[in-house]
């Protein structure tokens, strides 16, 4: 008899395997989804390798095709296969790498992982990482620390005193960010208003960036506050990452903390050719990004960064007399805000050691090749306008009818049906417009030939 993990593991094999073939949108409804399952809690429990294979069952008409090298909706990239394969791996294993106490093995490769990390983003080898669950904890991480740090300077100590009482933190921060930085600042209790936004209709510095003439003007009016500037490394509709070279000057001698957005921007850094982008990156105070996009990890797998390892591990360690601290090695707990956690950090070993220098920086710019391709291909279309050529991995398309009417919506809804690729719109200045995102490693010139082939023959029936 198959046993429950031979057949998780050739369910998933076969579903990994027909991604060239299969649709890259879900083909099913709620419906079929719900259909082979019980609609109440069973009195007697289930073979083992029958629920295995009934779940898989419910599953297969709702599965995005997200690992597809034609899925260009959101912010996604594959995994890459040692990174898949050591995922699996850390769930059998079942460690909890929370302390070098509770698994020794976690720890110390999760210390491997993040030096490894800091080495290929280019950034100072003493700073401090901790691996989270996504970009969303990964700001909440970073910001804790600068809560900490900019009001430790303003003499509170917010980690004994809370925020009650405390002086007020200003936030100065670009206002094309990811809407995961607003849920970051509710989370840590600083909440929405003390956001200022800045470059939301254009600058000097140009569109979705900062500028430096504002950013001076912000930072006096905060007239010494508590003050932390947040930049974009990667905008998510332009790609525009701001002039983090002029910037962070300006901010740091006016006391301010600056952290970057960089869940996927963050990346370029380990790009020769695409560097300059991010120049002065490494000058920043914190940095939160994302395995899961252009590092081609599975998902569970966020980092926070920061060059400040006493104001993390104040704002995240706990300690309890029955806890073992670790020694030589560094305990995990100490610098995320979970207890319990997974061995998140062996995937991103584990595609760090499978790209190696040279690979991630190739993956980083093949994917931008990709993406303007796409673009240029699409843009020349009849009826198709480009709204941004790609910088980096990030386009804007715009669709219409003979008579003028915007139909990106139906474009889109006729290309992802089609199972030929899958995109996402966007609402840019008061339009339905197409995003382009390409992060995936097995995107090749194929999947351009088939997915611009989608888009025409989309676009020419509504037309």
């Amino acid at each position: 008899m198959t046993s429950p993990l031979d057949l998780a593991i050739t369910h998933g094999r076969r579903f990994v395997e027909a991604q060239s073939s299969r649709s890259v949108a879900p083909t099913g409804t709620r419906a079929d989804m719900l259909a082979p399952l019980p609609a109440a809690l069973p009195a007697t429990g289930m073979d083992a390798a029958a629920v295995v294979d009934l779940i898989a069952r419910a599953a297969e008409p709702g599965l995005m095709g997200n690992l597809s090298g034609r899925f260009f909706a959101w912010v996604k990239g594959g995994a890459l296969p040692a990174a898949q394969a050591t995922d699996v791996m850390a769930t059998l294993w079942d460690q909890n790498a929370v302390l070098a106490a509770t698994s020794p093995a976690s720890a110390v490769l999760e210390e491997v992982a993040g030096r490894l990390l800091l080495e290929a983003l280019h950034l100072p080898p003493t700073c401090a990482y901790s691996f989270t669950t996504g970009c969303q904890m990964s700001h909440a991480t970073a910001l804790a620390a600068a809560r900490n740090h900019v009001l430790a300077k303003a003499g509170w100590d917010v980690e004994v005193d809370g925020l009650i009482g405390a002086p007020p933190v200003m936030v100065l921060a670009n206002a094309h960010r990811h809407s995961s930085v607003d849920r970051a600042l509710r989370l840590l209790g600083l909440g929405t208003g003390c956001i200022v936004p800045l470059g939301g209709g254009g600058t000097e510095a140009g569109l979705g960036k900062v500028g430096v003439d504002e950013l001076v003007a912000a930072l006096a009016s905060a007239q010494g506050a508590p003050t932390i500037v947040i930049l974009n490394a990667g905008d998510l509709n332009l790609g525009a990452c701001d002039d983090f070279a002029r910037l962070v000057p300006i901010a740091h001698a006016a006391g301010a903390w600056v952290h970057v957005d960089g869940a996927f921007g963050l990346w370029l850094n380990a790009s020769p050719r695409l560097r300059h982008q991010v120049a002065g990156i490494e000058r920043c105070d914190s940095w939160a990004t994302d395995g899961h996009k252009w590092l081609n990890t599975p998902y569970d797998a966020g980092m926070a960064i920061t060059r400040h390892g006493d104001a993390l591990k104040a704002s995240m360690r706990m300690t309890a007399s029955y806890l073992t601290e670790g020694g030589d090695t560094r305990d995990p707990m100490d610098y995320t805000p979970e207890w319990s956690r997974r061995a998140r950090a062996l995937p991103t070993l584990a595609a760090l050691l499978e790209l190696g220098r040279d690979g991630l920086a190739d993956l980083i710019e093949r994917c931008c090749d990709h993406a303007a391709s796409i673009h240029d291909g699409i843009a020349a279309l009849d009826g198709a306008t480009s709204i941004a050529r790609p910088v980096m991995n990030q386009g804007m398309i715009r669709f219409h009818d003979r008579a003028g009417r915007n139909i990106s919506d139906a474009v889109i809804a006729a290309i992802n049906a089609s199972g030929e690729a899958f995109f996402s719109g966007t609402l840019w200045q008061g339009e339905r417009t197409m995003r382009i995102s390409v992060c995936n490693w097995q995107t090749n010139a194929d999947d351009v030939r088939r997915t611009v082939a989608a888009a025409a023959q989309a676009l020419a029936a509504l037309r």
